[in-house]
């Protein structure tokens, strides 16, 4: 531990708006329930008295780590410690609380009832609604269409009401409006979509995952598979479209395109279901998919 502690306010500025007002006022309950006095934390966080004086009342803009330093010495974590104001609400941060201390099979048990309560209500909120997502190249323009045809119901590709919304391009829409306006758009688009259609097949971009709350909503109102390939096969599908937008200007595309699914499995896995398009034909792609989303909408 060094002699002189940190003092980041001399680098950071004293903004105070709500957030940062909810986060000091948590810190100086956690500090005070644990009978910690400021001089207390600040020699075991290593940060000054002056600054955590500042953060506790809001005037403090903290780093991330110097956040981490003082949830440490506070024993927390630093999820605890940032769960203030709307992040959680009271139910949310008990529920946190009560599943954080159960082992992990149990965890899992929770979790599946859970689902298990959910189940009923989510079944009505989705309707026969399918949604496709995936890395481009996973065969969600080419086989939606012909799933669409095969279930009876409109096709709908969301990035192409996106483009007709603003009135432009991708590639324009990223350039001038930047990628939380085209966020904001495509929340809007699928939000559009939802309220006027309970049966359609929708094809959604391949980062849609990375917005939490647009992809909770698709979550929550469609039955979402996750159209599946080996990134050889995404990249000359992409190449095949003559499209390398991704990875544009990338002399390492293929490596690129391998960290971008490693960076994205993990949210793709919460679809409903999956289907690999690897090493097969559109016939063969098309009936594995059929015959998925079928199980889902409870046609079969």
């Amino acid at each position: 531990m060094s002699n002189k502690a940190s003092d980041p306010s001399r680098e950071e500025g004293s903004g105070t708006d709500e957030f940062l007002v909810d986060l000091g006022a948590h810190v100086r309950a956690v500090r005070a329930q644990r009978g910690m006095t400021r001089k207390i934390l600040a020699r075991d966080s290593d940060v000054s008295e002056r600054y955590l004086a500042k953060l506790e009342t809001g005037q403090g803009n903290v780093s991330i780590l110097i956040l981490r330093q003082i949830a440490d010495a506070m024993d927390m974590n630093l999820i605890d410690i940032l769960a203030v104001g709307d992040q959680l609400s009271p139910e949310m941060q008990e529920l946190y609380q009560l599943a954080r201390h159960l082992p992990a099979d149990q965890l899992a048990t929770a979790t599946s009832e859970i689902r298990k309560q959910l189940a009923r209500s989510e079944r009505v909120a989705k309707a026969r609604r399918i949604s496709l997502i995936g890395l481009r190249g996973a065969g969600k323009s080419t086989l939606g269409p012909l799933l669409s045809e095969k279930l009876g119901c409109e096709f709908i590709e969301l990035n192409k009401c996106v483009e007709k919304e603003f009135g432009a391009g991708l590639d324009e829409i990223f350039a001038l409006a930047g990628q939380p306006s085209f966020r904001r758009l495509e929340r809007r688009c699928l939000a559009d979509i939802i309220a006027n259609h309970d049966d359609i097949v929708i094809a959604t971009g391949g980062s849609i995952v990375a917005d939490e709350q647009t992809f909770s909503m698709l979550l929550n109102r469609t039955h979402v598979i996750w159209l599946q390939a080996e990134p050889e096969e995404h990249m000359s599908r992409v190449v095949a479209q003559g499209d390398m937008r991704p990875m544009r200007g990338s002399r390492e595309a293929m490596k690129d395109l391998k960290q971008i699914l490693a960076a994205r499995t993990s949210l793709y896995r919460r679809a409903d279901a999956k289907c690999s398009t690897s090493d097969k034909s559109i016939e063969e792609s098309l009936r594995d998919l059929e015959g998925v989303a079928k199980r889902l909408v409870a046609l079969e």
